[in-house]
């Protein structure tokens, strides 16, 4: 679903750092902090999954999947045009 590179990378697209993401998305600091150490793609409660992919999208991030239509390969995050203030 998300991986934690994924994670860092859109925090910092945003200019988010970890506590503003814990509080945008309804989790606590340590949640976010597991999330972004695991290897790979983040396993995890899927409510808190969800609130977190959630909370990124409404502050402009687009996630990109590993299949999704790109001129690169891999999976990635990009800014939603233009990034909303939070």
């Amino acid at each position: 679903m998300i991986t934690s590179a994924q994670i860092r990378a859109a925090r910092a697209l945003l200019g988010f750092d970890q506590r503003h993401l814990a509080e945008a998305s309804g989790l606590s600091l340590p949640t976010i902090q597991r999330m972004e150490a695991s290897d790979g793609q983040v396993r995890g409660n899927v409510d808190s999954l969800v609130k977190l992919v959630s909370a990124l999208e409404r502050a402009g991030v687009e996630l990109i999947a590993e299949d999704a239509d790109s001129t690169a390969t891999g999976r990635g995050v990009r800014l939603k045009t233009p990034a909303p203030t939070v």
